[in-house]
């Protein structure tokens, strides 16, 4: 996997995100500029997510940007294409009204 690249990781148990990945090591992956990724809609699995992006970002459910995280238990990375960077980066923030 390539450092730096921006990545969809889900998590055997903490779920799925998106960010840069800085550094992997077995299982525990850390990454930079994260979002917890809650729900999505618009794409069938986090694969369709991370190569065509979403085609309703209105629906999707997206954390605010984390600076840095580390994952543990991390069960697959899939790289965005910049199509998907796009669409993602561009979902608005979900959290508390």
């Amino acid at each position: 996997m390539k450092l730096y690249k921006k990545v969809i990781i889900r998590a055997d148990r903490a779920g799925v995100f998106y960010g840069t990945i800085t550094h992997k090591e077995g299982d525990e992956v850390e990454l930079k500029d994260c979002r917890r990724i809650w729900y999505w809609a618009g794409a069938c699995s986090i694969s369709e997510l991370a190569v065509n992006g979403t085609s309703a970002p209105q629906d999707c459910k997206f954390s605010v940007v984390v600076s840095e995280i580390t994952v543990l238990g991390v069960i697959e990375i899939v790289p965005c294409t910049e199509r998907a960077v796009e669409s993602i980066e561009a979902v608005p923030v979900w959290k508390k009204a």
